[in-house]
């Protein structure tokens, strides 16, 4: 009787014993869970809330993670045309004359890290962000001199005489490049590139935010409202 009562205890036993193992190995998977569960509010808390709170705010944390942000690059081809003129004295001994035609690029950024609030203007009834941009930046033209083409007159054309032709050229090349970067039809399209990539780089997350029906209005110093 005792032997089978014990293995009865025995048998009743074991269960409890693997109930209490279950719930000791269930603690560490639970404070994980809860330390999961506390991260994703906090990071929820952290962005989408501020957000949905302050969506100045958001643009502006987005504007200082993008930085400097490029939105439009130009590549053309600028003709440059130089003489060089070999003398002893009064008596010219050699003229040389050299056109070439040197590809050029330049960049538009803009400094969205000086975008601050009194840059952006919120209009919580319609949901109508307007943000006020500082000018481009138009970077100094960068010559692709492996990839010009040149033509020379002269009869002789000395290493010294070629080498002052090839300076001159890119010297005029860089002039008329960077005055090209400036032509009104270049940074119209520059600023429209500009206005996209902003307006898309902010209507998304803030959507996402909660923003559904958010519009974006973006224009540069010195313009008109529309």
């Amino acid at each position: 009787m005792n032997t089978e009562t014990d293995g009865a205890e025995r048998v009743i036993a074991q269960p409890k014993a693997q109930k209490s193992l279950a719930r000791v190995q269930a603690v560490p998977w639970l404070i994980v869970i809860l330390l999961i569960a506390a991260t994703a509010w906090l990071g929820w808390r952290a962005f989408f809330y501020q957000a949905e709170g302050d969506p100045v705010g958001s643009a502006m944390l987005a504007f200082e993670k993008q930085n400097s942000l490029t939105v439009f690059s130009s590549r053309f081809e600028v003709v440059a045309e130089s003489t060089n003129t070999t003398a002893l004295g009064p008596i010219t001994l050699a003229q040389a004359r050299q056109a070439a035609i040197i590809p050029a690029r330049v960049e538009y950024r803009v400094n969205l890290a000086t975008v601050g609030r009194d840059r952006i203007a919120w209009d919580a009834g319609q949901q109508v962000m307007d943000i006020t941009l500082p000018a481009l930046k138009i970077s100094r033209p960068n010559l692709d001199e492996a990839q010009q083409k040149t033509f020379t007159e002269g009869v002789w054309v000395s290493r010294a005489a070629s080498a002052n032709l090839s300076r001159e050229n890119s010297r005029q090349a860089e002039a008329k490049a960077a005055a090209f970067a400036k032509n009104r039809e270049v940074l119209a399209l520059a600023r429209g590139a500009a206005k996209d990539a902003v307006r898309q780089n902010l209507t998304i997350p803030l959507q996402m935010a909660g923003f559904e029906d958010i519009t974006v209005n973006v224009r540069f110093d010195g313009e008109k409202v529309q």
